[in-house]
């Protein structure tokens, strides 16, 4: 009977793949017994309650396979119809080409782009971790899920996934199991031309217990190495030996890997399977075999889940929910506008950041975050605190390493279970980890990105740290809010919106001293953009500007004109958000605006001409601030000088 389940998830992925004219054949194929065994016989899931808290997660790092996940996913008794099979890859439906949360509600992890599944499945574990720690009693935790994910060989060769297998081995997830999809095939063709190494041999190095199961097709052995792991005291990876659509004509070739298949290829493929030749065919008898396997297996670990879940609230919690119930709920509002903050006037935003963070900390249960290894230089690290690391899961400090990437997808991964975690790094290392920003934002998980360093005014450093194109860069993403506040008031501001908004953000720092305006607001900065310096008299023109620069464009306006508005514009995406009246009484029709930002003019385009755009177009040099500056055209003197030009 196990071997029928199997053949018919196979043959409703091929189905899948011929209806929508594309998909990727090979991985159903090939991986079928895989994921069958791991629903079926390991994962502690209940497709009645797809938010069980407690449930084991399976991610498809290896996302072109999501006709074989959709197949089995119906097959298990989850919320999806033939119909939704049917519609595979069409618009609008509950089965999209890749996997993504929010659309096909059974799936824990939107994947595709080779090797982000994998590293967010390390974030979830490194979550599951936390939790287990941090919610006990009598001797046992509430929680104790594990997280498997599927790998192929395209996810291995990617470099995120060794920054973030490097970290579970060194915190030691062992709630952790890989499951390699080892075929020695990828798109173009064998991988003898492009991936020999030991992969077995490397993860061992990572501090991985590792298991090799030499036919795919062999259910005995793959579940009873699947058994081994889930008792391991290490994280574990199982190379599992496979041919790329197996029993297809093409079998073991790269030519079945993302196309449909023939229609004579399907006829005998069926045969094999002993199928009946008609499109979408199921085997109740099969299904319902499948479905009675997971319930027998699963209901008494559910029911003792949920009473623990009671037990703990009213032992541990004296029946205050509230005290755990971030875990569940994504819109609890915060308020940190009238916490009793002290600012210093003049200081480094890093450091002012630094302040509130350790504030936020302390009354935010589930906001956690680290660096990627540059915490004392991004003001991130708050050692009162305590760490996360392989020897403590107590802190909120999390120690990422020289790992920008997997950092992201990490953070990631602790969004999915409800952490609102953050990570940081200069601004001009953003590039290292934008491909993660992106999962955020397509995601729409709340991960705050903290990057300093945000001006080539760090001088000596040179053009490698200097940041010119970021922040038109991140700007470009949708579903993204970028802030670039000016002082310790717009600070506060910029986490109010962040502590209330379910999308990402990135918060970009100054790491040279500012000064505390008088005129700068906290309710200005709700609205993404305000009117900092009014004019006096008529107006002549606006001049927006962002960040450090709010100051010294002040400074200027003071000197040279009385009837110069300036407008601070902390977050573009969220000004505009606004209504039309209040964006035309900021920036009204028919006036003159410049902008002055000390990046790309790509950045804030849209409000005004390219050529009203005061900005830096050209990498940096090194040499103190005050030579930088000058030689970008960028010092005090020389931004005056630009804009008498404009407005004179």
């Amino acid at each position: 009977m196990d071997i029928e389940v199997i053949n018919n998830i196979k043959s409703l992925g091929i189905d899948m793949i011929n209806e929508a004219g594309s998909g990727h054949p090979g991985i159903v194929l090939s991986a079928a017994p895989i994921v069958y065994s791991i629903y079926s016989n390991h994962l502690n899931i209940n497709p009645s309650d797809k938010n069980w808290f407690n449930r084991d997660r399976f991610i498809m790092s290896a996302g072109h396979g999501s006709a074989l996940l959709y197949a089995t996913l119906f097959m298990s008794g989850y919320h999806l119809t033939l119909d939704d099979l049917k519609s595979f890859r069409h618009i609008n439906s509950k089965t999209p080409g890749h996997p993504e949360i929010n659309v096909t509600p059974e799936v824990e992890c939107s994947t595709g782009p080779l090797g982000q599944g994998l590293a967010t499945a390390v974030g979830i574990a490194l979550g599951e971790k936390i939790l287990s720690n941090k919610f006990k009693y009598s001797s046992k935790s509430l929680f104790n899920f594990k997280t498997y994910v599927l790998v192929g060989d395209g996810d291995l060769m990617e470099g995120i996934s060794y920054e973030a297998c490097s970290l579970a081995g060194t915190w030691n997830l062992n709630n952790l199991i890989i499951l390699y999809d080892s075929n020695d095939m990828s798109l173009d063709g064998s991988t003898s031309y492009t991936f020999k190494e030991d992969v077995i041999k490397r993860f061992k190095s990572f501090g991985f217990k590792t298991y090799k199961v030499k036919n795919g097709n062999d259910l005995r052995k793959l579940n009873f190495v699947i058994n081994l792991a889930k008792r391991s005291n290490k994280p574990v990876f199982i190379e599992i030996k496979t041919k790329l659509g197996y029993g297809s004509i093409l079998e073991n070739t790269n030519k079945v890997h993302g196309c449909p298949l023939t229609s004579d290829d399907i006829n005998q493929l069926k045969i094999k399977l002993n199928i009946p030749n008609e499109p979408f065919y199921v085997n109740e008898k099969a299904k319902s075999y499948m479905q009675n396997k997971i319930a027998n297996r699963v209901n008494s670990i559910y029911i003792n889940s949920n009473n623990a879940y009671k037990e703990y609230v009213d032992k541990v919690l004296n029946g205050n929910k509230e005290l755990i119930n971030y875990l569940f709920n994504s819109n609890i509002k915060r308020d940190i506008i009238n916490y009793n903050w002290q600012f210093t006037n003049k200081q480094a935003l890093r450091d002012t950041n630094q302040y509130i963070l350790k504030t936020i900390i302390n009354n935010v249960p589930n906001f956690i975050g680290g660096s990627s290894d540059v915490g004392t230089s991004t003001k991130t690290y708050i050692p009162e605190l305590g760490d996360i690391n392989c020897n403590s899961m107590d802190g909120a400090n999390i120690w990422f390493g020289v790992r920008e990437h997997s950092m992201g997808a990490i953070l990631n991964g602790l969004a999915l279970l409800n952490f609102r975690p953050f990570g940081s790094t200069f601004l001009a290392f953003s590039d290292y980890l934008k491909p993660s920003i992106r999962m955020s934002a397509l995601m729409n998980l709340p991960v705050t990105y903290i990057f300093t360093h945000d001006s080539i005014n760090i001088g000596s450093d040179g053009p490698t740290h200097q940041p010119i194109e970021q922040l038109a860069s991140l700007r470009s993403i949708p579903n993204l809010n970028v802030f670039r506040p000016c002082d310790a008031k717009e600070l506060i501001g910029c986490y109010q919106i962040i502590l209330n908004s379910n999308n990402p953000s990135c918060l970009v720092l100054s790491r040279g001293e500012v000064n505390l305006l008088e005129s700068s607001s906290v309710s200005g900065t709700l609205k993404g953009g305000y009117t900092i310096l009014p004019e006096q008299g008529k107006l002549r023109g606006i001049i927006v500007t962002t960040g450090s620069d709010v100051e010294i464009v002040i400074n200027i306006v003071n000197e040279i004109s009385n009837d110069i508005r300036v407008v601070s514009m902390p977050c573009r995406e969220i000004f505009d958000m606004q209504d039309d009246n209040y964006k035309n009484s900021i920036l009204p029709k028919g006036v003159k605006i410049v902008v002055v930002e000390s990046g790309s003019k790509y950045g804030l385009s849209g409000i005004t001409t390219m050529d009203n755009i005061i900005s830096i177009d050209s990498f940096g040099k090194s040499g103190t601030k005050d030579e930088v500056l000058d030689y970008m055209n960028f010092s005090y003197e020389k931004i005056k000088e630009r804009i008498i030009k404009l407005f004179m």
